[in-house]
């Protein structure tokens, strides 16, 4: 099983596939990735040689991936809710950021639903 970037690599995928489990990396720049490497790739991840393992590395090394990629993110959302824009706001309560109604659904952004008890009606 190889190790890339922290990140355990699955032997029995395709190599573009299991570049994937390597946060920040999708297909596309799994492709390109393997491409500039030379590799196949359909080819899969236990069938790479040393010398093609380390070529990854060192061409996944000019990209942020992992633990950088995921502290920058998390700064560049704290620098939003600091000056208080709407996305920073909406991060800041736990609703969804990009214009989803929230009337009906945004369960995962909002939790379980809370019940609220209905008023009592005043009796005459």
């Amino acid at each position: 099983m190889a190790r890339i970037a922290g990140v355990d690599i699955p032997n029995n995928k395709r190599g573009e596939i299991a570049l994937t489990y390597i946060y920040g990396i999708g297909r596309n720049t799994a492709q390109k990735i393997l491409t500039e490497a030379g590799i196949n790739r359909d080819t899969k991840a236990q069938d790479w040689t040393d010398e093609e393992q380390n070529t990854i590395r060192n061409i996944i090394g000019s990209i942020k991936v992992e633990g950088e990629l995921r502290s920058e993110i998390q700064v560049n959302i704290k620098r939003l809710m600091d000056i208080g824009t709407y996305r920073g706001i909406r991060h800041r309560i736990g609703l969804p950021l990009r214009g989803q109604t929230t009337k009906n659904n945004a369960r995962t952004r909002k939790g379980r639903k809370k019940t609220v008890a209905n008023k009592k009606k005043a009796t005459k």
